[in-house]
């Protein structure tokens, strides 16, 4: 029987959830700040206060934070005495709400964004990935995605993101320059919508991709914002493992003393009026059994 227990409540809405050095990393969207805490919930901290929201979390190489600022499209970096300062403005480039994003081993940030006004319930619209560079410097590497999401590095520098509102994962192969190249399915669950209206979008998704991970072996645990479940998926898009722990959830990280833990951010929605207003976001832990540590790239 697989063990499920929530080790930590009274959030407003979690997203963007990593393990790092004996601690879970989080960030609270509509509680405006960067959690961590160890993995039985205790000793809590607050890492960062966002005013413009928090999302991803990465770190640079020698070890400071970065975090995706959504609403004013930033990337932030926590310097050694705790202030925050502008890494990257992506205010230009993005089309929508920054959100998640992945660190590869240079330091370089791959960025997510909404293409549109997802709150406000404009049509749904595809958005560009965008490279953030150690020095600031912003490139778009991908685009014409549904809504990308989160995002993940395999051990042979293959970068996968999950596209919420596509039905599927995509992959590209990560050159040394920071170039995204061959794109190709990771895991296709169905058809791209043919509706751009958002209610009818969802309505046609089988499986919608929000946060994801990577185990030891290869496989891409997702969570899946719609059919509140946790699925693992190999890069031929075979499911190999399907979770439903009871309530929707949103992202998920594998972490825990022997890295066989799966934690995943749970809420009633995700809707922003309902989260704002309430502090029934909590974190999930999930014992897994079969599967080794988080992967160097997840």
């Amino acid at each position: 029987m697989t063990q499920i227990k929530t080790v930590a409540d009274g959030f407003h809405f979690l997203e963007a959830p990593r393990w790092r050095e004996g601690r879970l990393w989080f960030s609270d969207f509509y509680g405006l700040q960067v959690h961590s805490m160890l993995p039985d919930g205790s000793d809590r901290r607050v890492e960062a206060d966002v005013p413009g929201q928090p999302a991803g979390l990465g770190w640079l190489p020698d070890g400071r934070l970065l975090v995706v600022s959504m609403r004013d499209r930033k990337l932030l970096r926590r310097e050694e005495d705790g202030t925050l300062v502008v890494h990257g403005d992506l205010g230009n480039h993005a089309t929508g709400h920054t959100n998640d994003m992945v660190v590869d081993a240079q330091g370089r940030a791959y960025v997510g964004n909404f293409g549109f006004d997802l709150m406000g319930g404009a049509p749904v619209g595809t958005a560009g990935l965008h490279r953030v560079d150690p020095d600031g410097t912003v490139t778009q590497v991908a685009d014409d995605l549904w809504f990308p999401n989160g995002s993940a590095i395999t051990a042979g520098n293959v970068l996968v993101v999950a596209e919420t509102f596509g039905n599927r994962v995509t992959a590209f192969d990560l050159t040394s320059e920071g170039e995204l190249v061959n794109r190709r399915p990771w895991a296709t669950f169905g058809p791209l919508p043919q509706s751009r209206n958002l209610g009818d979008t969802l309505a046609e998704l089988s499986l919608a991709p929000d946060g994801v991970c990577l185990d030891a072996d290869g496989g891409l645990w997702i969570a899946d914002a719609l059919g509140s479940r946790l699925v693992r998926v190999l890069d031929d898009g075979t499911i190999t493992d399907e979770i439903e722990p009871g309530t929707p959830v949103y992202a998920c990280a594998l972490g825990g003393d022997d890295g066989a833990t799966l934690f995943a951010c749970a809420a009633p929605d995700f809707h922003e009026s309902a989260r704002k207003n309430a502090h029934e976001g909590h974190m999930i832990a999930i014992r897994l059994t079969g599967q080794g540590r988080p992967s160097a790239g997840s």
